[in-house]
């Protein structure tokens, strides 16, 4: 248990930032699944964008590596492209 107000105060800030944490990772696992599970090209083509845009920014606020985050858009783009 902490004791010092700087502790009680960073496990308040810890918890709301691994909610929010939380909910974009999972708000961009359900766009690319909805994406890959899409079959007309044209909806594909532009649901892709706001998917890559997710991605950037898990990938700048470091929730996820940015290798991670290359290889999604790449995979993601191939996928649309094969449509």
């Amino acid at each position: 248990m902490a004791h010092h107000a700087s502790s009680k105060k960073r496990i308040r800030q810890d918890a709301r930032i691994r909610l929010r944490n939380r909910y974009y990772k999972k708000s961009t696992r359900t766009a690319i699944a909805k994406l890959r599970e899409m079959t007309e090209k044209k909806d594909a083509e532009g649901f892709l964008p706001g998917v890559i845009s997710q991605i950037d920014k898990l990938a700048k606020t470091n929730n996820w590596h940015k290798n991670k985050a290359s290889n999604l858009k790449s995979k993601l783009t191939k996928f649309v492209n094969a449509i």
